[in-house]
């Protein structure tokens, strides 16, 4: 492993499965200043071929080819094997971020956090909204939440089919909502059916907290609409955000009249944003944004949702 600091050398990096998502991961790697991507890693031949062809790049079908060649790791395989593939890199002391979900369960997220400690490595999951301009722009105006409202919606996706809606993508705005909220969860309640996969295709949860705040999340993956959409209400002020279109206006009481202010929004991409992160995070050794412990509170609450959905 490269050592870290401010004049190092670049640092090496590849990606493990290059399916729709680890193949943007590739793409942007290759045009950040401070990083070399040297290798892209994925089971499927053929789509393997077509990847590093176009990037110009090694491939490699046995990610264990790559432990001796790079100091830092996309994890972008299905989530039954992210534990397996994360851990091993972790082993082998190479930072590693891991797309979300984090793992299919607590035990094996709690695993991959004691080895990064132990190993003193960076640990990133991939909880893309964190980085999202919109919400970037909305961060100092959030104050004390009293309800929050989330719709993610989208047609069918025909990939990320291993897991169903709540931990493909009712998570991205269980870590949001648990980072916006300073207070323990009091009550859970969910409901949701499959429609065209074994698991929740759409699904709803409401959650109380301690201190009186109230989220109600809703995650489709066969709607005819993409919407990515959060409403956050506190006193005198409602703040919309669309993370879709990068969108943010605060509505705020003034006297008898409310006033709405569109917020400036910088034209930045998130992934770009996110992994940019992560490798200035294993340069300076600087804890991420979306950490292993982080990521692990925002699976135990979807994996709560999601016991309460199977258990009606």
């Amino acid at each position: 492993m490269v050592g870290v600091g401010k004049n190092m050398n670049k640092i090496r990096v590849a990606v493990v499965g290059v399916g729709h998502l680890g193949s943007l991961h590739a793409k942007i790697y290759r045009e950040i200043k401070n990083c070399s991507l040297v290798a892209v890693c994925d089971i499927d031949k053929t789509r393997l071929d077509q990847i590093s062809s176009a990037l110009n790049v090694a491939g490699y079908t046995s990610y264990e080819e790559l432990f001796d060649k790079v100091d830092a790791v996309s994890v972008a395989a299905p989530t039954k094997l992210h534990y397996k593939i994360a851990g091993d890199f972790l082993k082998h002391n190479i930072h590693t971020l891991v797309e979300k979900p984090f793992t299919p369960n607590l035990k094996e997220a709690d695993s991959l956090i004691s080895l990064a400690k132990e190993n003193k490595l960076i640990l990133q999951v991939g909880h893309i909204e964190r980085f999202n301009s919109a919400f970037a722009a909305t961060q100092k105006i959030i104050k004390n939440p009293k309800f929050i409202e989330c719709h993610r919606l989208s047609p069918f996706p025909n990939r990320s089919l291993d897991v169903g809606a709540v931990l493909d993508i009712m998570i991205h705005d269980l870590d949001i909502i648990l980072g916006l909220v300073n207070s323990k969860i009091k009550k859970i309640e969910s409901v949701g059916v499959n429609v065209l996969t074994q698991f929740e295709d759409i699904a709803n949860s409401r959650i109380t907290f301690e201190n009186g705040c109230v989220a109600n999340l809703t995650a489709s993956r066969v709607s005819d609409e993409i919407m990515r959409k959060i409403r956050i209400f506190q006193e005198d002020t409602y703040i919309s955000l669309d993370y879709k279109e990068a969108k943010a206006c605060v509505y705020k009481k003034c006297g008898l009249a409310i006033t709405k202010v569109d917020l400036p929004i910088e034209e930045e991409q998130p992934l770009q944003k996110e992994l940019e992160s992560f490798i200035e995070c294993v340069i300076n050794h600087k804890e991420p944004l979306v950490s292993g412990p982080v990521a692990r509170e925002a699976l135990r609450v979807a994996l709560e949702i999601q016991n309460q959905i199977w258990q009606k």
